[in-house]
């Protein structure tokens, strides 16, 4: 299918249009996702109001049996997200059959189309340097820390059995973050093009990964895709021509929206290149910014890693390690900076908060909701740890040895250009 730019449209064309520019236009003002800077101010009081409309049609309209109550979080895909998209599309399906009755006249829609097309390409390209930028500055994929490293493949869920892959690989992540950001290309008329079939095929990749290893990101990343597509489309027949035939083609500048009032145009083209330097520019510098706080050189706790429990002393009576046992420790292990998980021989988890006093060699425990904790000695040293003290009413000695875990075959392996055999374990 190619738009017509001509005078005239084709009737399904108008229809089509109308369709599509409600759609598009509602989907990139509601699920914006963070694509255009300071957009979640502006929209703080119309998202406050789609809270109570959006449960409200699910009850009236869906008769949902539970009611809505969690909205846009870490997942794109909850309830919430897939009401208001059913909703959007619904309202563009009421609003092209009465725009095509009051406006059944119309010859064209070039000036809303060429508008049309610069929304997608800013909400594409935008969106696709967010992430490209999260992916160069590996925030979005961490390396794969004591908790996963020491997780079976079987208790791993499917997306975090994707994010230990790809956080595994740092080139991968550059690879896959300059990908990404080739979408600035879209941001202008002449480049928009190209740009658009390197976001497609970035998309369709992004978008495979979120539906077959259930990661919640399913609507984004397929609104994506076919928003790349959409701009594809006002070249399909020249790009049709130029790869399946040997007739010469010629490809143009996307069409740029009229205005007239040179003041105006100057302050739009302004704001864009302001936009596009913001997300550019600061956008790379807040990220690597973060990369201290939250990235993988993000500070270590004093106690991170993984430690296997060689002693357990309960109460003056030394725990054997029998596999039933709910109390004694099996296995310490810190990842992020004041938490600790502890797995019992029966492998049920504890989860604690710890904080650490150097000089006085303790650390406070608390857990599950505890809110005081209690303070025991601890003897770190480079392959041991040892709890001494009260917890839990309990009086515990618990000596643990530190796993090596650089020298696992994941952390350990490194790249080998020639390899005489497959080293798949």
């Amino acid at each position: 299918m190619h738009l017509t730019t001509s005078n005239q449209w084709p009737v399904w064309q108008l229809i089509l249009f109308r369709f599509a520019f409600v759609f598009f236009g509602l989907y990139i003002i509601i699920q914006n996702n963070g694509a255009f800077p300071f957009w979640d101010v502006l929209m703080t009081y119309p998202t406050e109001g789609l809270h109570l409309f959006i449960p409200w049609v699910a009850k009236t309209f869906l008769s949902l049996k539970e009611p809505i109550t969690v909205f846009t979080n870490g997942s794109g895909d909850t309830t919430y997200d897939n009401v208001i998209v059913l909703t959007i599309f619904v309202i563009s399906i009421f609003s092209m059959i009465i725009w095509s009755v009051l406006d059944r006249n119309r010859q064209n829609y070039d000036q809303l189309y060429a508008w049309l097309l610069v929304g997608i390409r800013f909400y594409v390209g935008l969106m696709l340097i967010n992430y490209g930028m999260v992916k160069v500055f590996k925030m979005q994929f961490s390396s794969p820390g004591p908790y996963r490293l020491l997780q079976s493949y079987g208790d791993s869920s499917p997306m975090g059995l994707a994010w230990t892959f790809l956080g595994f690989s740092k080139g991968y992540n550059y690879f896959m973050g300059l990908a990404e950001l080739s979408a600035v290309l879209l941001l202008f008329r002449r480049t928009a093009t190209f740009g658009a079939i390197l976001t497609l095929a970035t998309s369709l990749n992004i978008m495979s990964i979120n539906y077959f290893y259930d990661v919640p990101v399913k609507l984004l990343s397929t609104s994506l895709a076919v928003m790349s597509a959409v701009i594809l489309l006002h070249d399909a027949k020249r790009l049709i021509t130029f790869f399946f035939t040997s007739n010469p083609v010629s490809l143009p500048a996307f069409p740029s929206p009229r205005i007239s009032i040179k003041p105006l145009k100057i302050g739009l083209v302004s704001v864009k290149y302001l936009v596009i330097g913001y997300v550019c520019i600061w956008g790379a510098y807040e990220t690597y910014g973060m990369m201290d706080e939250w990235g993988d050189a993000a500070p270590k706790d004093l106690f991170y890693g993984a430690y296997d429990v060689q002693e357990f002393v309960l109460n003056g009576d030394t725990l054997p390690p029998m596999k039933n046992n709910s109390r004694r420790w099996d296995r310490f292990m810190v990842q992020w900076k004041g938490y600790a998980q502890a797995k019992m021989m029966d492998q049920s988890p504890k989860y604690l908060q710890i904080e650490q006093d150097t000089v006085a060699s303790t650390v406070n425990i608390k857990m599950g909701r505890d809110t005081v904790g209690a303070v025991i000695n601890y003897v770190l040293t480079d392959s041991t740890l040892v709890f001494d003290g009260v917890l839990d009413q309990d009086t515990l000695l618990i000596a643990m040895k530190k796993i090596d875990l650089d020298k696992m075959n994941l952390t350990g392996r490194g790249f080998n250009w020639i390899n005489e055999y497959p080293y798949n374990r």
